[in-house]
C-alpha cells in the first residue's frame, strides 16, 4: 500500500456567537483550518486536520497548504502510510516546526492505517486505557465580569464541574473576571485559569497573590513560552499548580521543563506536538518523571478532536480524570464537516469506535465552505 495522492482543502467555519473566544492572544471568531486527504494505490483514503491559528503556533492556512503541497507531499508520495516512523522521519528532515501541518499528514496516515486494519486508532496504540467518553472542562473567554459570571453559571447548570477562565489581558480586569466567576460557581466547582503567556513575571505574581482566596486548582501558561527560569521561580514563590502549554511544543522543550522543575502538569495534543506519535513520546517521558499530562485545544473540528480523543483513550499518562482537558472544539462551531459528528452531551464527548479516526467527512459541506483564493 502506497500513498499516491495528497490533497489540501482550506475551509472556513464560524464559531457560534456565544462561544467566540477572547484571550491574551486576541479574538477567535472564525476557524480557517485545512483538511488533508491522502489516497493510496488500493483506494483507501485518510483525512487529517491542520488546526492552524497564527497567533498561537505561528502557522497560517496559506503556509500550511503551501508546505504540505510543495514540501511534504513530495516526500510522502510512494510511502507506506502505515509506516508512521518513516513518515515522521521524512517530515522532520524537510522542515522544522510546522507542527499542525505535520500533524495533519500524520493524522491522515493513522486514519488509513486504522481503516486498513479495520480497527480504531486507539487499538493500534495498544488498546484503550480509559472510556471512549471523556469529560471536559469548559474554556471561558476573557469576557467582562458580568458576562463571564452569567455564562459560568449557565455552564455549571449544564453539568460542567471544571471551568477554565482566560486571563493574561488587563491585570485588574483579569482579577475581577476570575473573582466574578468564583462567586458565580460557588466553592465546590473546580476553577482554573489560562494566561496564554500573556503575563510577565511581576504581573503574574501580583495577580496570583490577589487571587489566592479563589482556590485556583491550576494555573496554565502564566508566562511567555521560553521563560523557563521565570516559570520555575513563579511556581516556587506562589505554590500554585502550574500547567505548561505553549512552553511545550517538542520533546526538547518538555525535557527542559522537567529538568528545571518548571511545572506540575504538561498539556499535550497531537496538533501542537506534530502528531499522535510525538505526543505519546512526550507523555511517556513525563510519566518517567512523575509528571501527569492533560490535553489542550485549538478549537478543533471533529477530525482534530477525534485524533485528540484517540490519543487520550490510548495513552495512560493523559490523566484527564485528574486534570480535565479541552476536547469540545466541535461544540464551539456553527456546523460540522462530518457526516457523523462526535456525540457531545456536555460536559462529555464520546469517541466513535469505527476504524481509523472514525470520522466520515461530508465533502459537500467542505466544498460549500471552501475558502477561495487560498
Amino acid at each position: 500500500m502506497r500513498i499516491v495522492r495528497v490533497e489540501t482543502h482550506p475551509v472556513r467555519i464560524p464559531l457560534k456567537p456565544e462561544r467566540r473566544m477572547i484571550s491574551a492572544l486576541g479574538r477567535h471568531e472564525v476557524s480557517d483550518f485545512l483538511l488533508v486527504r491522502l489516497v493510496t494505490d488500493d483506494g483507501l483514503e485518510g483525512v487529517g486536520e491542520a488546526t492552524v491559528t497564527v497567533n498561537w503556533s505561528g502557522e497560517t492556512i496559506w503556509g500550511a497548504r503551501a508546505i504540505i503541497d510543495h514540501i511534504f507531499a513530495p516526500v510522502v508520495l510512494g510511502c507506506d502510510p502505515t509506516d508512521l516512523d518513516e513518515i515522521d522521519r521524512r517530515l522532520g528532515v524537510v522542515a522544522i516546526d510546522n507542527w499542525f501541518a505535520k500533524a495533519a499528514v500524520e493524522m491522515a496516515c493513522w486514519d488509513i492505517a486504522g481503516r486498513a486494519a479495520g480497527k480504531p486508532v486507539y487499538d493500534l496504540l495498544g488498546g484503550p486505557c480509559r472510556s471512549r467518553t471523556v469529560r471536559n472542562r469548559f474554556s471561558l473567554g476573557a469576557y467582562e465580569p458580568d458576562v463571564a459570571q452569567e455564562r459560568a453559571s449557565a455552564l455549571v447548570a449544564a453539568g460542567f464541574d471544571t471551568i477554565k477562565v482566560k486571563v493574561g489581558t488587563d491585570p485588574a480586569a483579569d482579577v475581577r473576571r476570575v473573582r466574578a466567576v468564583r462567586e458565580a460557581i460557588g466553592p465546590a466547582i473546580t476553577l482554573t485559569i489560562d494566561a496564554n503567556g500573556g503575563w510577565d513575571e511581576p504581573t503574574a505574581l501580583a495577580c496570583l497573590e490577589q487571587l489566592a482566596d479563589c482556590r485556583l486548582a491550576l494555573v496554565e501558561q502564566p508566562l511567555p513560552r521560553g521563560n523557563y527560569t521565570g516559570l520555575k521561580r513563579l511556581r516556587v514563590r506562589t505554590g500554585q499548580v502550574i500547567l505548561a502549554d505553549e512552553s511545550c511544543f517538542d520533546e526538547v522543550e518538555a525535557r527542559e521543563l522537567i529538568a528545571q522543575e518548571c511545572c506540575d502538569v504538561l498539556s499535550l495534543y497531537p496538533g501542537k506536538q506534530g502528531g499522535i506519535g510525538k505526543a505519546r513520546r512526550i507523555a511517556a517521558l513525563a510519566a518517567e518523571h512523575g509528571i501527569p499530562c492533560t490535553i489542550g485545544s485549538n478549537l478543533e473540528w471533529d477530525l482534530g478532536a477525534s485524533a485528540m480523543l484517540h490519543f487520550i483513550v490510548g495513552t495512560p499518562n493523559v490523566q484527564v480524570e485528574r486534570f480535565p482537558g479541552d476536547c469540545l472544539g466541535p461544540f464551539y462551531h456553527e456546523f460540522s464537516i462530518a457526516r457523523n459528528p462526535l456525540p457531545i452531551a456536555v460536559p462529555d464527548i464520546t469517541l466513535h469506535d469505527g476504524p481509523g479516526l472514525g470520522i466520515e467527512v461530508d465533502w459537500d459541506v467542505v466544498a460549500r465552505h471552501r475558502i477561495a483564493g487560498v
